[in-house]
């Protein structure tokens, strides 16, 4: 099969799209034919050297922690396995998931709704988890106003429609281009950079119950003047400023209920997944600037 592979740590051009042996699964997995499969920041962070903690990680190795596709073989040993051969689904794990195969514990899988869009359910994992995880450790819920710093990009996109579907007031930071955006899915749109302390004070004069980073540069500095309770302060990029600021680095294991909960709010038109681009794997090395870049409108995905 044809896989991104990482043959050393570096930047995009180290990334190869090679052929590697079909993976076969082993008890209680399943093999899926990959459709889409999402591309996250943490993968350029792993192709740079990063090594997600308690991970041995060492090139050649092929990136990707989230995909959809199809079922195509069964591993042996799957008593009580609610997937059969054939079944469309979407799942997550570490690596391995930027291929045309990959093998996965039939209880990191969900059934994809037939209308989902390929490139919809294999972005929405990562992301999706990463926002629903961090929303829930900082407590959001009705009559909250919650400041979503980046929250035109992946995690931002649902962070910003889950807080809205727990009843919060939105405030999201974003590039001018990206306001609009933002309006359409319920936020109440401010430029990042200088001056954003007093622009959230602005639209936000009762105060600001909770703030989450999903951008860096800056947003954690900027989150203690504007948050009392820096219990309600959390990051997912910046983990050593949070440990200076005494703010919460938000970390937690991705979880095959948390993903159906999401599915479901998108079967019921509450979640909307913006898709930036769609590219072959053999554009991976692109995806992966546009990602670095820190611009992307929602997400950036591989179909194999």
């Amino acid at each position: 099969m044809k896989a991104v592979t990482v043959t050393r740590s570096g930047g995009p051009e180290v990334l190869r799209v090679t052929e590697v042996p079909d993976p076969e699964p082993g008890p209680g997995e399943v093999r899926v034919r990959v459709l889409a499969a999402g591309v996250q920041p943490v993968d350029l962070a792993i192709r740079e050297g990063f090594r997600p903690p308690g991970a041995v990680v060492e090139p050649p190795f092929v990136l990707g922690n989230e995909f959809a596709g199809v079922v195509d073989r069964l591993g042996p040993d799957g008593s009580g396995r609610q997937v059969e051969v054939g079944d469309e689904v979407l799942g997550f794990r570490l690596l391995d998931s930027q291929a045309e195969l990959v093998t996965v514990d039939a209880a990191q899988l969900v059934a994809k709704p037939a209308g989902m869009p390929w490139e919809q359910a294999g972005s929405l994992s990562a992301s999706g988890q990463t926002a629903h995880l961090a929303l829930t450790l900082l407590a959001v819920g009705p009559g909250d106003t919650v400041l979503v710093h980046g929250a035109s990009g992946g995690v931002g996109t649902v962070a910003v429609q889950l807080a809205r579907a727990w009843g919060a007031t939105v405030i999201g930071t974003a590039s001018e281009r990206n306001h609009d955006y933002l309006r359409d899915l319920g936020a109440i749109p401010v430029a990042y950079g200088e001056g954003l302390v007093e622009r959230v004070r602005a639209v936000a004069p009762q105060g600001v119950d909770a703030a989450f980073d999903a951008a860096g540069r800056g947003a954690l500095a900027a989150s203690v003047e504007l948050v009392a309770d820096r219990s309600r302060i959390g990051t997912v990029v910046d983990y050593p400023e949070a440990e200076r600021l005494g703010v919460r680095g938000l970390r937690g294991p991705r979880t095959a209920a948390r993903l159906t909960e999401l599915v479901r709010l998108w079967e019921a038109g509450g979640l909307r997944l913006e898709i930036a681009e769609a590219l072959p794997l053999e554009r991976a090395a692109e995806a992966h600037r546009l990602v670095g870049a820190g611009h992307v409108r929602g997400k950036v995905v591989l179909v194999p």
